[in-house]
């Protein structure tokens, strides 16, 4: 599970520079002035954000695909 076992349980990784992530895409609900998210996808599985204003060289959040599925449905559920 990614995060701070045992530490803080369900908290994201912060990678630095170790994981490769591919296929990057930006959010649709990105806003026209350039504040968004990207989201790309490790060989491993797991899923990496980052801002999209750094350029590919700011932090990456790192999340399991479990731990992806949980906040995508708490951010969804909030916005409804």
């Amino acid at each position: 599970m990614a995060g701070y076992p045992g530490k803080h349980p369900g908290r994201p990784r912060l990678i630095v520079m170790n994981t490769q992530f591919f296929a990057w895409r930006k959010s649709r609900y990105s806003a026209p002035d350039g504040h968004c998210v990207e989201a790309g996808q490790a060989s491993g599985g797991t899923i990496g954000v980052r801002d999209t204003k750094f350029h590919g060289n700011g932090p990456t959040l790192e999340f399991t695909r479990d731990e992806w599925r949980s906040l995508l449905r708490k951010i969804r559920a909030d916005c409804s």
